[in-house]
């Protein structure tokens, strides 16, 4: 059934899977996320009010659909958002809510928020901290950094932090437990889970 399913497109090898004590990894594609079956660990994000929030209080609610994305700069991530947007009705009337979680500080979420319009709830794990014990971060190559600066992309100034790591893009369901009953994780950003995907999930977790 879709919701056993755990969908890596590259072949990833954890070498460490202690959650929020392994190194970071330098690329993409050597995280190590948490499977499906597991329960999400308990973290501190903030909202869009700079105000801190438990991520395993705000999903004693209901099933959720939780979201990582690179950044409101991402053009693929706006896409992503825009797509889910899209589909919030649909997402609320089976029962879910939505978060979606960047590296961007609360100001620059707000201007997301804004510029896209969404319905759902935006949430900022600027340090992180968050994505580390998920085991889906991992370290941007000063390459890669200098090249976004060029383009106009300022990873430390989204932030608020110099670690210069990023959320490898994800797509988590999970009950009201905490447990994943779903994941979908890409390392090539460029490629995320369709909207219409999602919802066939959804409606067969019903």
């Amino acid at each position: 059934m879709l919701r056993n399913i755990l969908i890596l497109i590259l072949s990833i090898t954890c070498h460490v899977v202690v959650f929020g004590q392994n190194e970071v990894p330098l690329e993409a594609n050597e995280i190590c996320p948490i499977l499906v079956g597991e329960k999400i660990p308990e973290g501190a994000l903030k909202n869009i009010d700079n105000k801190e929030v438990s991520i395993l209080e705000l999903t004693k609610k209901k099933p959720t659909v939780i979201i990582f994305y690179r950044g409101g700069w991402c053009p693929y991530c706006n896409k992503q958002l825009g797509g889910i947007n899209a589909i919030e009705n649909e997402i609320d009337s089976l029962g879910f809510q939505v978060l979606a979680i960047s590296p961007d500080d609360s100001l620059h979420l707000n201007k997301t928020m804004n510029k896209k319009e969404l319905k759902y709830t935006l949430l900022s794990n600027s340090k992180m901290q968050y994505a580390q014990k998920m085991g889906i971060a991992f370290k941007v190559d000063k390459k890669t950094i200098k090249k976004y600066k060029i383009f106009g992309i300022d990873l430390e100034k989204a932030s608020g932090e110099s670690h210069f790591q990023l959320p490898a893009p994800a797509v988590f369901v999970i009950d009201k437990k905490g447990t994943i009953q779903f994941s979908y994780i890409n390392p090539n950003y460029k490629i995320r889970l369709e909207p219409e995907i999602l919802l066939a999930v959804l409606k067969s977790m019903k």
